[in-house]
Formats: structure tokens, sequence, C-alpha cells
């Protein structure tokens, strides 16, 4: 990291409104947004808490793309937290080819032997009142995430020596938390981040399924809802790299079988083709103009060559007018996608107008003095209040650009 980009990750919480960071252009990995998560994480001092390896999951075939061991983090609740489990997904994007794949299991998204030993809980998972104020003293854990397909693929490549057991990592590590007491939680929340929002979402009637009728199961995906939408160049970029991800590792038999009734499999990875029929009470938190679609789904640079989205796609300040429009009919089609999921009255929303993306695991998107906020109300207390059924939430914002609470990512190119 450049002396330049690490001053600016040191600048203080009251003026992050504005990040800057390299702009690091891979459709299969969300390292822009990883690089800025962790080293603004680093600068509040956060709770640090150590890696586990799953021991005994290869018996199993529950591992990393490379064989590796999976693992997963977790600081223990206390007092009336001490039956209570929050489970987050970790998000990082997928890989759609045996390229892509192969050169993921050289990183922490393909292989525990690269993942950091230990890592900074903020956010949702912050261990502190002032910062989590709902969810602080609960079990907190972060599953690792090195399948490259939201934990749901089962097959192998073994000419590339690949491993696809996203479905088995995930079941490997329920059954280790369970162990760990899990089994015998009151609440329990399953959340996740990007490719971890998807995941939460895949998921989330199975997580209710590890427990008895009597605990108190919901899901929250933060950043996961991807749509199916068409690209500046009128193609659909992000579903052929879908297409991709599911038919490489084999993911189709493990998606929910309510949409595999009536759909391809391409289609029942997409979020927008699944939330309506989830049986579990779901929390969407969301931003109207996603960052990581914007500029890996929507305008990558492959299907730029003239540029014209360049500085658009790095700083939303610097859009013309047909990009803004363009983006708010985007705005529109998520909108859209969640009209009869938010009919349902155990489900809830958090769309807010910002260039943001994952603000559930950052403190000062999360809870903070100056975090975004819908109607005065920031997301911790949200989904706060939507967990707990202190009142029903669902909070859309106003279109661009009303909303002044939101920490805009902005990215400079490296």
């Amino acid at each position: 990291m450049s002396k330049l980009l690490l001053l600016l990750f040191l600048i203080p919480l009251t003026f992050t409104k504005w990040v800057h960071a390299f702009h690091l252009y891979n459709l299969s990995d969300s390292s822009l947004f990883d690089s800025y998560q962790t080293s603004f994480a680093a600068t509040l001092n956060p709770l640090i808490v150590p890696l586990t390896l799953i021991h005994g999951a290869d018996a199993k075939q529950a591992v990393c793309l490379d064989g590796t061991l999976p693992g997963y983090h977790l600081h223990r609740g206390y007092g009336s937290g001490a039956n209570s489990w929050l489970v987050q997904l970790e998000g990082g994007g997928w890989c759609n080819n045996i390229r892509n794949c192969v050169y993921r299991k050289t990183t922490r998204r393909g292989s525990s032997r690269f993942m950091e030993k230990q890592i900074p809980f903020t956010g949702i998972l912050s261990n502190r009142a002032e910062d989590n104020p709902d969810f602080f003293n609960w079990n907190r854990v972060k599953v690792r995430y090195c399948d490259g397909a939201s934990f749901t693929g089962d097959s192998e490549n073994k000419a590339a020596q690949l491993q696809f057991r996203g479905q088995r990592i995930w079941l490997a590590a329920m059954e280790a938390l369970k162990a760990e007491g899990m089994r015998f939680a009151k609440q329990a929340l399953l959340s996740g981040c990007s490719a971890g929002g998807l995941a939460s979402i895949l998921h989330c009637d199975e997580f209710r399924e590890l427990f008895p009728r009597t605990t108190k199961v919901k899901c929250l995906s933060d950043a996961g809802l991807f749509l199916d939408v068409a690209d500046i160049s009128g193609g659909h970029f992000i579903r052929n790299l879908f297409g991709g991800v599911v038919g490489l590792q084999g993911a189709g038999r493990n998606l929910p079988s309510f949409c595999m009734s009536h759909l391809d499999p391409t289609s029942c990875f997409f979020p927008q083709n699944i939330i309506a029929g989830i049986r579990t009470p779901l929390f969407l938190v969301n931003a109207a103009y996603d960052s990581w679609q914007i500029q890996s789904s929507l305008a990558p640079p492959s299907l730029d060559p003239a540029g014209y989205w360049h500085d658009c796609r790095l700083n939303h300040a610097k859009c013309n007018q047909p990009q803004i429009q363009f983006l708010q009919g985007f705005r529109n089609q998520m909108l859209n996608a969640v009209s009869d999921f938010s009919k349902s009255s155990e489900n809830g929303l958090f769309i807010n107008s910002c260039f943001a993306h994952c603000q559930t695991e950052r403190q000062d998107t999360w809870f903070g003095d100056n975090s975004p906020v819908i109607g005065n109300k920031p997301i911790a207390l949200a989904v706060g209040d939507w967990y707990f059924d202190r009142a029903a939430v669902k909070a859309i914002d106003c279109p661009y650009p009303c909303d002044r609470t939101c920490h805009h990512l902005v990215f400079r190119s490296g």
C-alpha cells in the first residue's frame, strides 16, 4: 500500500464520507472494497479475533478451492447475549472459470493458507454497546469465504486441482458452530455482505432449519441484491458471470428448490427471483447505487473501451445527466425487484440512495455520530428494530442526490 493511500485511510472517523482507494478491477473479487474496509477498521482499535480452522472438515470434502481447511472467527457472547448467535458470511466476489479459480486459490479467497490469522470485528460484529447497541454481547461469528460461489457449489476439477465445495463448507461450519454452543441458541441472525449477502439469502431457510421452532431466527443481507439487468452495452454482463459460477461449480442442486422448480439455475442465483419465496424473515440493506454493481456489472471497463464511463464509475459527482438517468433506472429496477418481498410484514428494507457497498461491517456506516440515515434512523437501529419486532422497517430513500447523510465511496485509479 502506498504512503499516500495509508495516510488517506488514517483520516479521522468524522471525515470519512469521501473515501479514496486504489481502483482494482477484477469482477470476480471485491478487493477494491475489502482493502478499504480492512484498513479503515484498523484505525478504530477494534476487537481482534483469531481464526479457527474446522478440523475434520476435509474428511467430508468440506474444503477451500485448494483443498485446505475452511475456518471462522468466533467471539463469545455474555450476559443477556450468551444464548444469542450472529453468524456473518464473508463476501469477496466469485470465480466463474478455471483461470479465475486457479488464481483465487492462491489468495485468502480460495485457501486458508493465505487467510489472516486474526481480523478486526467492527460494525455489526463490534463488542462495544456504543458501536453496536443490539448485538454487541451476542456470540458473533465470521465464517470465512474460500469457495468462490457464495457457499453453494459441490463439484471438483481434478485437472486444475480445484475443489468447489461451498455447500459442504456451509454445512461443516454450521455443525462446528452448533458444537460450540449454537445449538442452544434462543435467538439467531444469519448475515453477510456482498457475495456473503447473497449467501445469507440463499441459505436463509437452511439456517432456520438448524434450530427448534422456539428459537427466534432471521436473516440479513447487506449489499447482496445483485440484479439481473442490462448493462451499458445492452447486454447482461452479470448474468454471464453468474452463469459461469453456477455451471462451473455445480451450484444448481443447492439453490432453493421453490425457484429451481420453474426457473433455470442461473436465474435462481439472482436474489430477485428468490427473496419473495424465502419463508424466514429477511432484511435487505442495500445502496440504491451499489458501487460494486456499477463498476463491475453495469459499466465494467471491458464494456467501455472509449472510457465514456471511466470518471463516473470512480466518482458519482463526475457523472453526466444521461449517466445519472441510467443509474436512476437501475434504482427503479431495484425497487421493482423488492416490491413483492416488501409486502410481507415479517420482512424489512433499508435501501439508501448512496454510492456504497457493504454498510453493516463498517463502523462509520453501521452506527456512528454521522452514519447514513433514512428518516433519522441509522442502519443499526433499523435492523435492531426489525429483528426485535420493535417496529416495522420498510425504509426506501428518495432518489439521489437528496440524501446528504451518505458515505459515498469515491475511488482513484491506481
